[in-house]
């Protein structure tokens, strides 16, 4: 079967998986104009969001390369939506152009006359898609040119998503509701990392979440994560957890720390939102010394997952209550745990929709079965972005799309040994 506009046949044959290449030296047919590609990196400053294509065309061509196309995953990351509107989405799970995205690895098929590179479109540590890139031959250089392509158009993307409501709404399925519109404004990209750590989480449903959130941040070599779980599923639940998002990046972004954050979102609601509170955990993980400090308000515990097992109670708490009862329940400053991660740990933030969602004869997902599909999807070498995205498809499929609560799943990992 071929795509339109590029001649990929779907399948297995032909696909050779492509190590990072070497740096090889420039042959007499690969001399690269520098005008005309400093031109068009110039125009790319400028460039409208659905110029893209174009403009990625005729950067390939300045590289010595063939035609491209630029596809981006939708939000629930079960398809590759294309910025050309003629041509059609590709799944995730069943192409050449899913494997590329889900492995974060190029792919290289034989496509006729030509062949076709699958270029990952990564940007720091987020999956955005892929970029198909069509070349007559593929040499060290090619490939290069082609992996650089890919990075420079990530970046644009990334850029221009902030603003452009083409972009955001080429990467949706469904009519979105007015609780999720506007929560998912304040969401954080699903994936960010550096050499030391790396945060990732989904929430689903997609289009009508309102009361679960996550945020994640890195500060120079601290990783800051919170889930948070308002009381409600309406307008008033993602209104409260707007404000809780915005008072904890507002007290994190003044130097706070865990229980000045916790305070201010305490504050924020009782000022605000006086009849509404949320569950939540807020981290802070030392990416230098592995030194993780928390609090739990009246959330599920965090899971701590080391050497493919969870230390049972490892991160368990004296309980506390909801943020925003500050006048009513909570004490006057928080209680912050302490303890010290191992390298190759990993903590799970989790809502309680995870666990409680139920097959058709009653029987609840679990926290076994969670953890269970988490330890099995890591040690068979799958990325953590790519663990999530596997679970929570794996939990829409249990409860057959109809989730009876928001789940939201947040994992993050100390990696000191990859610095």
């Amino acid at each position: 079967m071929r795509e339109a506009g590029i001649g990929v046949r779907l399948g297995a044959e032909g696909v050779i998986p492509v190590p990072d290449p070497p740096h090889a030296p420039a042959g007499p047919d690969s001399a690269v104009d520098e005008n005309q590609l400093e031109e068009l990196i110039i125009e790319a400053q400028a460039a409208l969001p659905f110029e893209l294509p174009d403009l990625a065309n005729r950067c390939a061509a300045a590289l010595g390369l063939g035609t491209t196309l630029i596809y981006l995953v939708d939000l629930q990351q079960q398809l590759l939506i294309p910025l050309d509107e003629a041509l059609k989405p590709l799944p995730v799970d069943r192409s050449l152009a899913g494997w590329a995205y889900r492995t974060v690895t190029p792919r290289v098929e034989d496509a006729g006359d030509d062949v076709i590179v699958w270029m990952p479109l990564v940007d720091g540590a987020e999956r955005l898609g892929v970029m198909a890139v069509r070349t007559a031959s593929l040499d060290g250089v090619r490939m290069r040119r082609s992996r650089m392509l890919a990075y420079l158009f990530a970046m644009l993307i990334t850029s221009k998503r902030a603003y452009s409501d083409w972009l955001a709404a080429r990467a949706r399925t469904a009519t979105m509701r007015l609780p999720t519109e506007m929560l998912r404004a304040f969401l954080p990209s699903h994936t960010i990392g550096t050499r030391r750590c790396v945060s990732t989480a989904v929430l689903e449903p997609a289009y009508d979440i309102a009361g679960d959130a996550f945020d994640h941040s890195v500060v120079k070599d601290v990783l800051h994560t919170m889930i948070l779980d308002s009381m409600g599923h309406d307008l008033a639940a993602g209104l409260a957890t707007s404000v809780a998002m915005a008072a904890a990046r507002n007290a994190r972004r003044g130097g706070g720390g865990l229980a000045d954050i916790v305070g201010s979102i305490d504050q924020a609601l009782a000022q605000w939102l006086p009849d509404h509170f949320c569950t939540g955990v807020l981290c802070r993980l030392d990416a230098i010394t592995g030194t993780l400090r928390w609090v739990n308000c009246g959330h599920p515990p965090p899971l701590l997952i080391r050497a493919e097992r969870v230390l049972e109670g490892a991160l368990d708490s004296s309980p506390q209550p909801p943020i925003g009862l500050a006048d009513q329940l909570a004490p006057a400053v928080r209680q912050v745990h302490e303890t010290t991660l191992e390298p190759g740990d990993c903590v799970l933030l989790y809502t309680d929709g995870v666990v409680e969602a139920r097959d058709a004869d009653g029987a609840e997902f679990g926290l076994d079965r969670f953890t269970d599909f988490i330890i099995r999807s890591s040690s068979a070498g799958q990325r953590p972005a790519e663990v999530l995205r596997l679970l929570i498809h794996a939990i829409l499929d249990y409860q057959r799309n109809q989730l009876r609560d928001d789940v939201t799943i947040l994992l993050f990992e100390w990696r000191p040994q990859y610095q």
